[in-house]
């Protein structure tokens, strides 16, 4: 199983959840991309090289934020790469409010990098064959979104809202009371993503309070 970082972080930013899934079971590795200086196409298409090199039969993606959009265009590009799930992590498919309004000024789009701007502006894909993917937003208010936006739509992690993080090829969909970055330190996320992972479907019998 790969965990892929989202925007401004490095690969070692996802060691908690790394941590909480290898005690699940899961052999867990990290794969870091550079989050702004590449096209997000360009960091896709080296993360489905690094995909080929791996010797596991069945591979399964774990994506927090941007690296789930990173995944989701690899699996777009790439069809042929082994088999597994995909847990998405507070990923904004359906687009950014909080990133749109950052990217306004210049320094603010500067600061986005190229990976973020081209999904902002892009046909984003929708066709996964084979593909079982979970999609799991939080509902705690809380981070740099309700900063530099003047209005986040609600309900929102404090950066990207539930809605943002709709995608309709997903099998299913949970929503914890979660932050954004709490995401990343989180024992119940790690939790449903290895449900999902396991089962193909989370486990909403057992939502609790992170």
């Amino acid at each position: 199983m790969v965990l892929v970082h989202g925007l401004w972080l490095p690969a070692a930013a996802m060691e908690l959840q790394r941590h909480y899934l290898a005690q699940m079971g899961f052999n867990a590795l990290a794969y870091p991309y550079p989050s702004m200086r590449l096209t997000l196409t360009d960091n896709a298409d080296r993360m489905a090289h690094y995909a080929r090199a791996l010797t596991a039969p069945r591979i399964h993606w774990v994506g927090h934020s941007m690296g789930g959009l990173v995944i989701l265009q690899m699996l777009a590009r790439a069809p042929d790469l082994a088999p597994g799930r995909v847990v998405l992590l507070g990923s904004p498919y359906r687009g950014s409010y909080a990133a749109r309004e950052f990217a306004e000024n210049r320094l603010g789009a500067y600061a986005l990098g190229h990976s973020m701007q081209e999904w902002l502006s892009c046909e984003k894909p929708s066709d996964f064959p084979g593909r079982e993917i979970g999609v799991l937003a939080g509902s705690r208010s809380v981070g740099l979104g309700r900063v530099v936006a003047r209005e986040l739509p609600v309900p929102n992690d404090g950066v990207v809202s539930v809605a943002e993080t709709e995608l309709a090829a997903a099998c299913d969909r949970i929503v914890l009371p979660v932050s954004h970055t709490g995401m990343l330190v989180s024992r119940s996320v790690a939790q449903q993503a290895a449900a999902f992972l396991r089962d193909g479907r989370f486990d909403h019998c057992t939502v609790t309070e992170v």
